[in-house]
């Protein structure tokens, strides 16, 4: 009897004290959400913030350039440099010129790095093999050296190989760029597929091609497309071996083209973020296209259950 009636009372209590007890682990964990989210904030502004000045700056028209009062949006949006860089001509070369040039050894160096990439991670990633471990030091120490310091013995190589003004020299320059961090990133991808999925395929009587294409290949996408955005990236932007090894001003990529407006008695900015701008255009475009098969390589050559 004496028990029955203090029960209630008993839950009571701990209905009551519950609130009391975990109220501050609740508060905590808001205010450290709160905390993270507006870090995140910060970062955010920070990294956007130069990408909106200069697509800002490519619309306005030089008095608002010029002005001593900074003014974040155009006040008369123009697009009068824009007209100078795809209409005009720099250096007496049309502007795509210079992008198809560009486009031509950035698609160029993603697909052949990714090939190159892809082979030499399954190897390394599968087999067992004399200085295995060498060759992966190897790749990442050719990772730690300042490609400026990399500009005159690479110069001289390909004087000798009669390589220079060229377009194939160039490409190979920046594939021997992406390949070692390709493999090191593949390297992962490959190792993480399970050798079960290769002896299933094996077993339904695929070949050794056939099961790196229906199972390999689909399993490391989300690693090629990782790396393709990499090799792009380097390939689009890079100036200083372009500028070296390049001395006909049809081969010129669009990096180069922005140094033509930059001169000793000022620099021309209008057109600079205008081009800048339509520079930045085909790696957003390009991250849009390959992101979508991120998410379909994490289960496609999955086994059937």
């Amino acid at each position: 009897m004496t028990a029955s009636l203090n029960a209630p009372a008993v839950r009571k209590r701990g209905a009551a004290g519950a609130p009391a007890h975990g109220g501050k682990p609740g508060r905590r964990k808001l205010f450290s959400k709160i905390t993270w989210n507006g870090i995140g904030v910060v970062v955010f502004v920070l990294a956007v913030f130069p990408v909106f000045w200069m697509a800002s700056t490519a619309f306005k028209p030089n008095g608002d350039i010029f002005s001593s009062t900074p003014k974040p949006l155009p006040t008369d949006p123009t697009l009068e440099h824009f007209d100078v860089i795809v209409n005009g001509s720099v250096a007496e070369v049309s502007f795509w010129k210079y992008f198809s040039n560009s486009a031509l050894l950035a698609l160029g160096t993603v697909l052949v790095s990714g090939l190159l990439a892809l082979l030499a991670a399954t190897a390394v990633a599968r087999f067992r093999f004399r200085f295995r471990t060498t060759f992966l030091v190897m790749l990442l120490i050719v990772q730690m050296v300042p490609l400026e310091a990399l500009v005159i013995p690479l110069f001289l190589d390909l004087k000798q190989l009669n390589m220079l003004n060229s377009m194939w020299g160039l490409l190979v320059v920046y594939i021997g760029f992406a390949v070692p961090f390709a493999i090191w990133m593949l390297r992962g991808f490959v190792a993480a597929v399970p050798r079960e999925l290769e002896e299933a395929a094996a077993i339904d009587g695929a070949g050794p091609i056939r099961t790196f294409f229906t199972v390999m290949l689909p399993l490391v996408a989300p690693g090629l497309v990782a790396t393709s955005i990499f090799s792009f990236i380097t390939a689009w932007n890079e100036f200083i071996f372009a500028f070296t090894f390049l001395d006909d001003q049809d081969k010129y990529t669009l990096p180069i083209m922005l140094q033509f407006f930059f001169g000793r008695s000022g620099n021309s900015w209008g057109p600079i973020m205008a081009a800048s701008t339509l520079l930045t255009i085909p790696v957003i475009i390009f991250f849009l296209i390959v992101q979508r098969r991120m998410v379909t390589g994490l289960t496609a050559g999955a086994v059937k259950g």
